[in-house]
């Protein structure tokens, strides 16, 4: 079975990416593969995590972990096939958070797939551009399609210090879909190289 994990990729306080990752969980269970018992989706929240600007004295290449937060952070990440990043544009980049977590690690990344779920302003794509080449770097496989929510049309909101209602148009729940049927076609198809890394020592079991 595949597990893909789908990554909160903030940890501010009142978020919308974290309303926005919950319909993101809902839709993916609506996936045909999901039903099938093919794929299970979890979510991943950073702030679970509590990781600080990184502090380990090695560099991750070397999978040399010596902190207890980066230990556990590596546990998690390493039980995934692919990943859903939902990410928000801060700046015209990702969050700092989400760098940091992703720079925490090495193997743990390699031979998996990711797709992203962003949004905005501008619907988070430039974010998702950034994302992309900093992952390539980890040997992540990224996919086509992605997941843009308008933060003026796919988001309900009566306070701006609310996080509000992830609710998108109705042609966002078939784009999600046809991204994760790529995303699982993606992390299926690696799935030698990860297991051959892991022979190999290479990777975690």
């Amino acid at each position: 079975m595949i597990r893909i994990a789908i990554v909160i990729g903030s940890t501010r306080p009142t978020r919308r990416t974290e309303v926005a990752a919950r319909w993101v969980a809902e839709a993916a269970d609506r996936h045909p593969a999901a039903g099938a018992g093919q794929v299970t989706f979890e979510v991943v929240d950073l702030a679970a995590y509590g990781l600080p600007l990184l502090d380990e004295p090695l560099p991750a290449l070397f999978g040399d972990y010596r902190n207890e937060h980066t230990l556990r952070w590596a546990a998690a990440i390493g039980s995934f096939d692919g990943f859903v990043f939902v990410t928000p544009e801060y700046n015209h980049s990702i969050p700092a958070a989400l760098k940091n977590a992703i720079d925490y690690l090495f193997t743990e990344w390699n031979d998996k797939a990711a797709a992203f779920v962003s949004h905005g302003v501008h619907g988070g794509t430039r974010a998702v551009e950034q994302l992309r080449l900093t992952l390539a770097e980890l040997k992540v496989a990224t996919v086509r399609t992605q997941v843009a929510l308008s933060a003026f049309t796919d988001f309900e909101v009566t306070d701006p210090a609310e996080p509000g209602v992830c609710a998108p148009g109705d042609h966002q729940e078939p784009t999600l879909h046809e991204m994760l049927d790529e995303l699982i076609s993606w992390s299926q198809a690696l799935k030698p190289l990860r297991e051959s890394a892991t022979a190999a020592g290479l990777q975690p079991a």
